[in-house]
């Protein structure tokens, strides 16, 4: 049987959030394979201190917009134009004191089905999810199911500027950045990095984070404040 998840965060969240998140996610019956992960030569293990963290958040219509017939992304995509997500997790990342930050630092077996199946209301991908405890957990010295409920928690507690409305004006960095900051009570602009493709389409949003997770002040860089930001909405 399907199993059914209610996601209370569009109702939560300002008027249009049917394109800020989804409001009913149903889990597939069976959970797609995944594998393990590990560090690569391109991907090494850094064993760093941490100084702070990231809570990366994608934009799921344009990440769909090249892959709605693509059968590895079905649940999250699924075809028909319409979006099915609004903003999803990719994770929580622990950031470094200095430019590198720690990753793999430990050998990660497999999460636990019943942990990634909790995750994919969230994260709508299996092996993200392993791969982000591959990556990043592992130096955060916690158990997946510890991760995983920490960054949904985190998640979860987002609220959304009205992405239709948003998508449909001139935006830039700093304009977008204002209108999430005033969708969340204690967040500032200069608590948020926008993650824009050369074209100029929002990607992802990253919320800069205090080792108390707790938003602050993000380190300097990323796009200009000026820099012109595009946002799908899929097809109609």
């Amino acid at each position: 049987m399907v199993k059914r998840m209610w996601l209370a965060l569009a109702l939560l969240a300002a008027p249009g959030a049917a394109l800020a998140q989804a409001s009913q996610c149903s889990v597939p019956a069976r959970v797609p394979p995944y594998r393990v992960e590990g560090p690569t030569a391109q991907e090494p293990a850094r064993r760093l201190p941490t100084g702070s963290y990231t809570l990366a958040i994608t934009w799921s219509p344009q990440y769909c917009r090249t892959r709605l017939r693509s059968a590895a992304d079905a649940f999250q995509c699924g075809g028909g134009g319409a979006p099915r997500f609004g903003f999803t997790l990719h994770g929580l990342w622990p950031d470094g004191v200095g430019k590198l930050w720690p990753q793999y630092c430990k050998t990660a077996p497999l999460v636990p089905e019943k942990v990634v199946r909790d995750m994919l209301c969230a994260t709508p991908d299996a092996q993200l999810v392993q791969h982000e405890y591959a990556k990043h957990a592992t130096c955060m010295g916690v158990t997946p199911a510890a991760y995983f409920g920490r960054s949904r928690a985190l998640y979860a507690g987002l609220r959304y500027p009205n992405m239709d409305w948003l998508s449909r004006r001139p935006q830039t960095v700093a304009s977008f950045s204002r209108s999430f900051a005033r969708a969340n009570p204690g967040m500032r602009a200069d608590m948020i990095h926008l993650n824009i493709n050369r074209q100029g389409w929002l990607e992802e949003v990253w919320l800069c984070l205090d080792t108390a997770f707790k938003p602050t002040a993000c380190r300097p860089g990323g796009p200009r404040p000026t820099t012109t930001v595009k946002i799908w909405r899929g097809r109609k």
